[in-house]
């Protein structure tokens, strides 16, 4: 039977609990502290351990096959943050109030590690609190909202020691938490290796797509054709019949012209002509079928329309020698190069050229602020050329193969979101009592032990 609480602010998150569960302020069942151990190496410190905000951020466990930073501290430091199994280490700041607070536990006994700078050490107290149930509570969404509405920052949010002290958490007995927390160590250990199966498929099909894409592009669909030495830097055969030709001579290369300005200028946005940017081209399969900017006639003074059917390419930033389709007329940055190819180059068997030869462009990248890569050095490279009606069988054939990679790709990630959506929902119940952990639970879950 649950009783209903009342909504106080701290709690909104909490409509009920159990008869039997109490609800505590965190600061009332752990000790909270708040780690000042940098990363600096000292003359005359003692040598020591980190475990530092990206450790926890990426793991739900804290254990020794973690690489630890070396760092250094004073004596009273090491007295004070010395992380112990069953401790709870959570961040305590972040780039958007929604990602604050995540946590993770000190599963094992690390002697020399302390808890590093921008993080949260929770240690329960003895008898009152369950470190492992703690966890699981601080990886529950609407739990950590309370965090979030107490996170105080601009560019960058943090939480203060008074946010994690006040924050209420639901208490069963420490029997209870210590059920809770098997319970869901073990359905969740369940989960997570059906979603690290499922995410391993994606990327084996991701590599799947490549292969084909690679193979076909430059060898062509026979199995028995005869090759030969290409003489192309990337590229060491092609079959016998196929010739061979710069990039540049069969295609219109045009880099966009238009540098970015500050969206809220409107001296060149909100016009006619349809604007995009590299993200259009790292969002989409193939095409680009829509658009969100669009440039005036100053604008497309400082800038060119493309036509449509342009194959574009990003040239600069994070999602690099990236390729798309346009679907219409559009101007572009000039982080983007665009091709227009001629009468003896298939369009899309160009688009899946180009991303066969990613990996020879990116070898010609260039790092400054941040990667490019030479438009004009990518017009350069030799390509195989097979007879254009070959061209089109070969993107036809891409086409399919790739189709069908989507539709289980799609599939898997379906699974993915409904069993991700298990997971927190099955962490949310079990923590508020909403799904009291039975006798039967805890049997299956020594069975799996």
């Amino acid at each position: 039977m649950n009783r209903r609480l009342p909504a106080p602010k701290y709690a909104d998150w909490l409509t009920s609990v159990p008869t039997e569960w109490d609800v505590e302020r965190l600061g009332n069942v752990a000790k909270i502290l708040f780690s000042n151990v940098d990363k600096h190496t000292i003359d005359g410190e003692v040598p020591v351990r980190l475990c530092n905000y990206v450790d926890v951020y990426k793991n739900y466990r804290i254990t020794g096959e973690i690489d630890f930073m070396e760092a250094s501290a004073e004596a009273r430091e090491i007295v004070r943050f010395q992380i112990r199994q069953d401790d709870v280490l959570a961040t305590k700041d972040s780039e958007t109030p929604d990602d604050i607070a995540i946590s993770s536990l000190v599963a094992q006994e690390l002697p020399g590690v302390l808890c590093g700078y921008h993080l949260a050490l929770i240690r329960p107290r003895q008898h009152l609190a369950h470190g492992p149930y703690l966890a699981w509570l601080h990886a529950c969404k609407t739990f950590r909202a309370q965090y979030e509405a107490q996170a105080v920052g601009v560019t960058r949010f943090g939480l203060s020691q008074a946010a994690f002290k006040e924050a209420r958490i639901p208490l069963p007995s420490t029997a209870e938490q210590i059920s809770i927390a098997a319970y869901l160590d073990d359905s969740c250990a369940a989960t997570d290796a059906a979603l690290a199966a499922k995410r391993g498929q994606l990327k084996t099909l991701d590599a799947l797509g490549r292969t084909v894409i690679q193979e076909s592009v430059t060898k062509g669909l026979n199995p028995n054709v005869e090759m030969r030495n290409s003489d192309i830097d990337w590229l060491p055969e092609i079959p016998k019949d196929w010739s061979k030709a710069k990039l540049k001579r069969h295609v219109e290369m045009i880099r966009g012209q238009f540098t970015i300005r500050p969206r809220n200028d409107p001296a060149y946005y909100d016009g006619p002509y349809p604007f995009i940017q590299t993200g259009s081209i790292s969002a989409t399969d193939k095409f680009i079928t829509e658009f969100t900017q669009t440039l005036n006639e100053d604008g497309l003074r400082i800038s060119k329309l493309f036509p449509a059917d342009t194959v574009v390419m990003s040239i600069t930033g994070a999602k690099i020698a990236e390729v798309a389709v346009t679907t219409f007329e559009a101007c572009f940055p000039d982080s983007i190069v665009g091709f227009v190819p001629d009468h003896c180059l298939n369009r899309d068997y160009l688009y899946y050229l180009l991303i066969a030869m990613k990996p020879a462009l990116l070898r010609a990248m260039v790092v400054t602020t941040q990667p490019n890569i030479n438009y004009v050095q990518i017009g350069g490279n030799y390509i195989p050329l097979p007879p254009v009606k070959e061209q089109e069988v070969i993107a036809k054939h891409i086409e399919q193969k790739i189709q069908g990679i989507r539709e289980i790709q799609k599939s898997l990630n379906e699974q993915i979101t409904a069993l991700t959506g298990y997971r927190k929902s099955l962490i949310h119940e079990c923590v508020t009592g909403q799904r009291r952990v039975t006798e039967a639970d805890l049997q299956r879950v020594g069975a799996n032990l």
